[in-house]
């Protein structure tokens, strides 16, 4: 099999492993900091975290995956009947609605909502909104990792050389 019909694949599975180590990495450490800081700091770190991700290297990163993803199905389509093909797709699908979507519809209200604050003046649910915000992106994380390994396990079983039976 030619490299460059895997490579859509292959950057697909890169893209979501770049993913899950962003979103894992903020669950895991910048969301525990935070739990730390009060209000005001909070509010005033998290709307510059917000800000500053907004860049075309994240945005690029963030689309990436269902596009590489649907770009290695539509470029192996003869093969659609094999096991790893309809997996792949699946997994773009959930990208596209679990992570995309989810995060159109959550992460970017509580987002705006964030921004919104006057650190000298916070609303009584702040904390309320932050909870909700870090088990939002512990989902995205989760969700992310889920994607990656299992578009991984696709990417080496399309790679794994063919068996006939004897």
């Amino acid at each position: 099999m030619p490299a460059l019909a895997i490579a859509p694949h292959f950057l697909a599975v890169v893209w979501l492993g770049l993913l899950a180590g962003f979103f894992g990495t903020y669950s895991g450490n910048v969301n525990l900091a935070m739990l730390q800081m009060d209000g005001p700091t909070y509010a005033t770190v998290q709307s510059a975290l917000n800000r500053n991700v907004r860049h075309a290297l994240f945005f690029a990163l963030f689309f990436g995956p269902p596009l590489w993803g649907a770009l290695a199905l539509a470029t192996d389509w003869a093969r659609r009947r094999e096991g790893w093909w309809p997996i792949l797709a699946t997994v773009m699908l959930a990208y596209a609605l679990g992570i995309i979507v989810f995060t159109q519809q959550v992460n970017l209200p509580l987002n705006a909502a964030t921004e919104a604050w006057d650190p000298r003046a916070l609303p009584q649910d702040w904390a309320q909104v932050r909870a909700q915000w870090n088990a939002a992106n512990l989902w995205r994380a989760l969700l992310s990792l889920a994607a990656f390994v299992l578009a991984l396990a696709t990417l080496v079983w399309r790679l794994a050389p063919s068996r006939t039976p004897r």
